[in-house]
């Protein structure tokens, strides 16, 4: 028996935020042939903006959205509900990426969470969104020499953050296992995901938007879907299925699915928060390419996850892949090290989501040749906020608007298997190599010059 294994024992296998907000069905599946203006699949974040910027644009649009599942099914129900404005990955992704529009794009970033956060005000969308920024602590003594840079890097492009020496990070949050960190007040925060969900769900169905969940579409071309109720004729078609295999086979080139796995303790007592501190309750990232990241609930528990991402052979996505014991195993031995005063803690949930991941960890939004079937994937883990970005730039794409150049070029395709998943393993050795050594390595430096990579 694992050490870990009697912490594990009760974990439900299941996304706590769903199991908090018992999600499910709320439409019929289609039943039978039908027609509409434009045709969304994909009930995640990305589909539902999508959906809703459609239709607050042209209200006389007819707009329908299928799901194979439900709404928030996908990764928009089982992530970990951190929100952030970066459109870039991170400020230093971005200056590698796009050094020349950086701040523009910092801009835009801003001005996408700020009017998201309006949206959700003016459509009475309660999600417990909360903009406290994150504490992004090092766990090594060389990730700790960069926090300096990483706040003179933070500053000069517009943001509020505080270099925090270990006792100071500490001092806010009790783990010894912190060495230093940064206090970013700036650039996003927290929220429940679910709550988000099924607040933009509603909202859709108010301005009248048809939805039809538990509808799966096998095949789309110009003007036409697949279901199992029959052909859909659309004359425009959205899709948004995102870590889930594309019904148009050209775009799962662009994006590789990752399972990251998650852990959600059950409800801490008093004295317990008490030998944690955490006054402020924000988000917490860590400086390795495997990181982890780890949030306060709003019922008092713990919500641990990241570090373990997983990429399976040929791109499979099944049910069954959500439970991997070595990974939850591995993620709450790292827990109890980065709260030893939590021992005995126990966990009530586990569970894995999708990322969909690209090359260069940014979102793909374009159409194809016949202007009328347009997508929009590949938001690497940082989709909460990003899927209204991109959802408003299809909408301009279908609109004949032009969409930011960053986002409508290409990414490198992953190349076939099984180079693909030998590629991939790689990087993956070559990014936990750097975690220990602090040494980039030719492998990665020479994907950096390429702008490709792989990062959970």
């Amino acid at each position: 028996m694992s050490d870990v294994d009697p912490a594990l024992a009760d974990a439900a296998p299941v996304p706590y935020w769903r199991e908090q907000h018992g999600l499910g069905p709320v439409s019929e599946a289609l039943s039978r042939p039908t027609e509409a203006d434009l045709v969304v699949v994909g009930g995640g974040l990305t589909g539902l903006w999508t959906a809703i910027v459609a239709k607050r644009r042209d209200p006389h649009a007819d707009v329908l959205l299928l799901e194979s599942e439900h709404v928030g099914f996908g990764a928009s129900g089982r992530n970990g509900g951190f929100v952030s404005d970066s459109l870039t990955h991170g400020v230093a992704h971005g200056l590698a990426m796009w050094p020349d529009q950086l701040d523009e794009l910092l801009a835009a970033g801003r001005t996408n969470l700020t009017q998201m956060a309006a949206d959700l005000g003016s459509a009475g969308i309660e999600a417990d969104l909360r903009l406290s920024g994150k504490t992004v602590v090092a766990l090594s003594a060389h990730q700790a020499r960069r926090l300096p840079w990483i706040v003179r890097q933070l500053r000069d492009h517009g943001e509020q953050a505080d270099l925090l020496d270990a006792s100071a990070v500490r001092a806010d949050i009790a783990s010894p296992t912190y060495l230093g960190g940064v206090r970013v007040r700036t650039g996003g925060g927290l929220v429940d995901p679910v709550a988000l969900s099924c607040g933009l769900r509603d909202w859709a169905l108010r301005l009248g938007v048809r939805l039809h969940e538990s509808t799966p579409v096998s095949a789309v071309s110009p003007g036409a879907l697949e279901t199992p109720a029959g052909q859909v004729r659309a004359a425009r078609i959205a899709l948004a299925t995102n870590a889930f295999p594309s019904p148009r086979r050209r775009l799962r080139r662009y994006v590789v699915p990752v399972y990251d796995h998650v852990l959600a303790t059950e409800p801490l007592s008093s004295s317990q928060w008490a030998s944690l501190g955490w006054p402020e309750r924000q988000g917490v990232t860590d400086l390795g390419n495997q990181f982890h990241y780890y949030r306060p609930t709003p019922d008092g528990r713990i919500l641990f996850g990241g570090y373990d991402a997983i990429y399976y052979f040929g791109a499979g996505v099944t049910a069954a892949r959500e439970q991997r014991d070595k990974s939850h195993r591995l993620l709450a031995r790292h827990f109890f090290q980065t709260f030893p005063q939590l021992d005995g803690v126990r966990f009530t949930h586990r569970w894995a989501g999708l990322i969909d991941t690209t090359s260069r960890f940014t979102p793909y939004v374009g159409l194809d040749r016949s202007g009328t079937i347009g997508h929009a994937l590949g938001f690497t883990g940082l989709g909460v906020a990003y899927s209204r970005y991109a959802a408003t730039a299809l909408v301009d794409l279908f609109d004949g608007v032009r969409a930011p150049s960053f986002l409508t070029r290409a990414p490198v395709p992953f190349p076939a298997e099984p180079v693909r998943f030998v590629a991939i393993q790689a990087t993956r050795a070559a990014l936990a190599r750097e975690d220990r050594t602090g040494r980039r390595g030719s492998w990665l430096r020479l994907l950096d010059r390429f702008g490709v990579g792989f990062n959970s």
